[in-house]
């Protein structure tokens, strides 16, 4: 498992939000896959594309609110932004913390959420580090479905 740890000043995202099921294998996968189309299509990833800017290189994807009792979680596609907040996207600001950054290689989406699983099963427990309260992201650097071998990171705050 390749990783990374960092610190980080404060920072601020901004990007477009979605309220989907918590169960994702059960339709919640789909709704994912309408959003991300749509935003393709409506313009959003360009607008985002052409703002980024910071030590996070990809979009980002950000799991702002979980509530697994109602099965809802609120979702952001969002990018690193430091400026006033463009009409129709919301802003997220992170505070200052210590980050483990995890490299993924491998298929997307399939290599992200095993790398999910592997850090809250192995990672956590063997490295003496807790994660934090400010939510964790996924940094969306190459998301190339025919490409068995993509690069994306997951961002987890620690303390």
């Amino acid at each position: 498992m390749q990783y990374r740890i960092v610190e980080r000043n404060a920072f601020q995202v901004i990007g477009i939000n979605r309220e989907f099921p918590y169960d994702v294998e059960n339709g919640g996968l789909q709704e994912y896959q309408n959003f991300w189309t749509e935003i393709h299509e409506n313009g959003t990833v360009d607008q985002l594309n052409d703002l980024k800017e910071g030590a996070t290189k990809g979009l980002l994807g950000i799991w702002a609110e979980v509530n697994k009792e109602e099965n809802r979680m609120d979702y952001y596609v969002a990018a690193e932004y430091n400026g006033n907040v463009p009409h129709g996207l919301k802003k997220i600001d992170f505070p200052a913390a210590k980050w483990v950054i995890f490299e993924i290689q491998g298929p997307f989406p399939s290599a992200i959420a095993t790398m999910w699983e592997r850090i809250y099963s192995e990672w956590f427990p063997s490295s003496g580090y807790v994660p934090s309260s400010i939510k964790p992201f996924e940094v969306y650097l190459d998301t190339d479905a025919t490409n068995p071998n993509t690069y994306n990171e997951i961002w987890v705050a620690i303390k």
